[in-house]
């Protein structure tokens, strides 16, 4: 049986954590969940919100799947997920966008994957307040971790069968930091003839999206942009209760939702778990449980045909009946 690290989170991260762990179990997949907490509610009791067990749990099992955790706007601790990310170098962001049945959106047939580097830009958190009025934040860019997040790009185009990598920056700006960035991404590019090439600057891409989003196939980003496309993405496909995400690296891989922990909902049975889920089925594959994860989520996408959905998705079903139907369809 396989161990797998789960931080259930907070806000709404509980609620969902649990589906989806019933979905798993009623899938016939035996897991081992080691439970970890995280977070806000952490803090009174240890002090910090990620502790250190919460890492040398990861270290021990490789891989874990994690629910949301509050991070506040402006003040109080890191983002939990960032630590995270430096911590176990889990270099690479990936975040798939595509269609599901029945979910209703401005655009049919998207299927696209954001690659976002995620260990450097301006979320290495290098900043210095100069005066009271005044502070500045420093956008590092390195060729190693550019290089690293390209062949992963690549890689992942060439594994899964996609025809174009598409470099975004904003190199006609700032023309040292997203320049290394372009200019490294063209000599990895060379190392994959048969891969399509394209640039496009950050602010273009983002109104092509919205215009026509079915025209691309990977981005691959530095971190900051990632952050903001794979968010406009997730609006393309329905929303962030739709959206998987998971973060990758040599070692290590974390997988979560992109959505948020939604305190304003805890407790209220009315989360939808469907990011978690969809997250829960990417890393089923990454640890090479295929059928189990093929077998999930088309029972997902036989329930979301249905008439049993969460109030984001358009119905007025509970998280707990929502997962029911999903178990049910299991059955058949």
């Amino acid at each position: 049986m396989r161990t797998i690290t789960l931080i259930n989170g907070d806000g709404i991260g509980p609620e969902i954590s649990n589906s989806v762990m019933e979905i798993i179990k009623a899938s016939g997949l035996e897991i081992d969940w080691d439970i970890q907490t995280a977070g806000a509610d952490v803090i009174k009791a240890e002090g910090v919100p990620l502790p250190d067990r919460v890492l040398d749990s990861i270290k021990k099992n490789k891989v874990a799947l994690k629910a949301p955790v509050t991070t506040p706007i402006g003040k109080g601790f890191r983002s939990v997920n960032v630590q995270l990310r430096k911590d176990l170098d889990l270099y690479a962001n990936l975040r798939p966008c595509k269609n599901l049945p029945n979910v209703k959106t401005r655009f049919d047939n998207v299927d696209l994957v954001v690659v976002r580097e995620n260990t450097e830009d301006l979320y290495a958190g290098v900043e210095e307040q100069i005066d009271e009025n005044t502070a500045h934040s420093i956008k590092i860019i390195t060729k190693k971790a550019t290089e690293r997040i390209c062949k992963f790009a690549f890689d992942y185009a060439v594994k899964n069968n996609r025809k174009e990598v598409c470099v975004v920056t904003k190199a006609n700006i700032m023309k040292l930091s997203d320049g290394l960035f372009l200019d490294t991404f063209r000599e990895v590019s060379n190392l994959y003839p048969q891969i399509k090439k394209r640039e496009i600057l950050v602010d273009n891409l983002c109104m092509q999206l919205v215009q026509d989003p079915t025209q691309f196939d990977v981005l691959v980003l530095p971190n900051l942009y990632g952050d903001i496309v794979s968010d406009l993405c997730a609006g393309l496909i329905g929303g962030l209760g739709v959206a998987q995400g998971a973060n990758i690296g040599f070692d290590y891989a974390v997988f979560e939702p992109v959505h948020g922990s939604a305190p304003d909902i805890k407790g209220q049975n009315k989360a939808n778990p469907t990011a978690l889920l969809l997250s829960a089925c990417e890393m089923l594959r990454y640890i090479d449980e295929n059928i189990y994860a093929d077998k999930i989520e088309k029972a997902l996408f036989k329930t979301l045909f249905g008439n049993i959905k969460t109030a984001d998705l358009g119905g007025n079903a509970t998280t707990a009946e929502f997962t029911n139907a999903i178990i049910e369809n299991l059955k058949n």
